[in-house]
């Protein structure tokens, strides 16, 4: 059975709706597939701070001229990461996306049209997951298990709802702002040399300055003795 990391305190707070949804979760999904409970009543910003590692994460909307580059990178290093691609991305790059996983690595769900899923009901924001998850499937033939939401935006009704589909929500715990047209690749790698500490989630998006920064933040982690992960692995 796999068992995600959670700190104890945030365990407690389940209580019996958190129970409900395991019983749920398991009837759907068998016991081997379940993550602990908390997982899906919280969103996960970092990962266990036992392990000596960093998940890159990318978010996916826009960007496809970069990602050819940023896999050849992430290949060369021999680094995996995980992937968050919109549904309507998806429909229109399905080629991309396969090489993505071809190549061994991980991919979530950033939902269908980037949305803004705080400002929705709990039924439209299942539909956003939805759509972006059919899109997903239909390329990779995978379904996701990792939800990130669009903005940052993970307030309660957003985690319940993605975690009554079966699914984690991920944030981060170094956000590059790779995404700031004014901000260079050297400074997008300071800030994750900076700011990286056992089990960090480090969000990134398909930039020209991050493909730029990317050697350089994986031969400098490295060399302060971190291993790479994905999200599902350093959550473990």
């Amino acid at each position: 059975m796999r068992i995600f990391f959670f700190p104890e305190k945030r365990l407690l707070q389940g209580g019996l709706a958190g129970l409900l949804l395991l019983c749920g979760l398991l009837l759907v999904y068998g016991s081997g597939q379940v993550a602990s409970v908390a997982n899906f009543q919280q969103a996960i910003y970092q990962g266990n701070p036992e392990k000596k590692a960093v998940a890159l994460t990318f978010n996916v909307d826009w960007g496809e001229e970069y990602l050819p580059q940023i896999l050849q990178v992430l290949a060369t290093e021999e680094v995996k990461a995980t992937f968050f691609p919109t549904g309507r991305w998806t429909e229109k790059f399905p080629g991309i996306l396969q090489e993505i996983a071809a190549g061994g690595h991980e991919v979530g769900n950033h939902g269908y049209a980037h949305a803004h899923v705080g400002s929705l009901s709990q039924a439209e924001i299942k539909t956003e997951i939805e759509r972006g998850q059919a899109a997903i499937q239909k390329s990779i033939g995978a379904r996701p298990t990792l939800f990130a939401p669009p903005y940052g935006e993970d307030g309660d009704a957003v985690v319940q709802a993605a975690g009554e589909m079966g699914y984690l929500t991920v944030m981060w715990t170094v956000d590059t702002l790779d995404w700031q047209e004014e901000r260079e690749s050297s400074e997008i790698a300071r800030r994750v040399l900076e700011k990286k500490t056992n089990g960090a989630i480090i969000l990134m998006h398909p930039t020209a300055r991050t493909l730029q920064a990317l050697p350089v933040i994986i031969r400098s982690v490295r060399e302060q003795g971190y291993d790479f992960l994905t999200v599902s692995e350093i959550i473990e």
